[in-house]
């Protein structure tokens, strides 16, 4: 797909997801992003994708809101008036000890992980109908990926992910005959989290095959690549170093 006039909506557009954005406005796409509490961030990136000369927008979104998730799909379709690509990124990735586990924090990860992603593609299939095609991009996890739960505490996030493979397979099914092709990235390690020590983010690295993070940039060219092969649908790629095989 020649990115040269396509618009993009990436939810959960922080950190990597910007990564995302940046890489998708330097190919000619314009771009929109959701944000649930980041507007400072989410209105920056905006800032800076407009003054490289690409049209983006921002939208606040509570995707626990099932409206809202249809909600942010119609406005960029409206506002940029056609939609080519969805990434679905927006996630929950908090643990949770078994014993603490309840139907609030198993509805507060699936929610977002996978029911957001579902909605959110049922929401931008019409438009992208109108274009003759598209792509739908979702965000998984190099764990369930891999057939292992491996780390206790991550029981609805584990299970989330593994829908979102699911869900990603069978929507590459019934949209084939719509040009819309599903593809799903799953994230090794990438960024690590805010509040990883010196010492943590170290070991993440040497029991990584590559010895290293992969850094957001890794995410964004999986993502390109899906968006330009006109024949991979149905996919799940890990990107994580090589942390599967050892």
């Amino acid at each position: 797909m020649d990115l040269k006039g396509k618009v993009a909506l990436i939810t959960g557009a922080k950190r990597i997801g910007a990564d995302v954005a940046r890489e998708l406005a330097k190919r000619g796409a314009d771009v929109a992003v959701s944000y649930a509490r980041s507007k400072k961030e989410a209105d920056d990136l905006v800032a800076e994708l407009k003054s490289a000369g690409r049209r983006s927008a921002a939208y606040q979104a509570d995707l626990t809101d099932p409206s809202a998730c249809a909600t942010i799909v119609n406005q960029a379709a409206a506002d940029f008036g056609r939609l080519d690509i969805l990434i679905a990124m927006a996630s929950v990735y908090v643990a949770t000890p078994f014993d603490k586990l309840n139907l609030a924090e198993w509805e507060k990860t699936i929610n977002v992980d996978l029911r957001s992603t579902f909605l959110c593609a049922i929401a931008a299939v019409p438009h992208m109908r109108k274009q003759g095609g598209g792509r739908i991009i979702t965000f998984s996890d190099w764990l369930p990926r891999s057939g292992r739960p491996r780390y206790a505490g991550w029981l609805p996030y584990y299970v989330a992910k593994g829908g979102v493979m699911a869900l990603t397979e069978a929507l590459a099914l019934e949209l084939a005959p719509d040009n819309i092709l599903v593809n799903a990235v799953a994230p090794g390690p990438i960024l690590a989290p805010p509040t990883t020590t010196a010492e943590e983010h170290q070991k993440v690295a040497d029991i990584t095959p590559l010895g290293r993070w992969g850094g957001g940039l890794e995410i964004a060219k999986a993502v390109l690549a899906f968006i330009d092969s006109d024949f991979i649908t149905g996919e799940t790629l890990r990107v994580d170093g090589g942390r599967h095989v050892k």
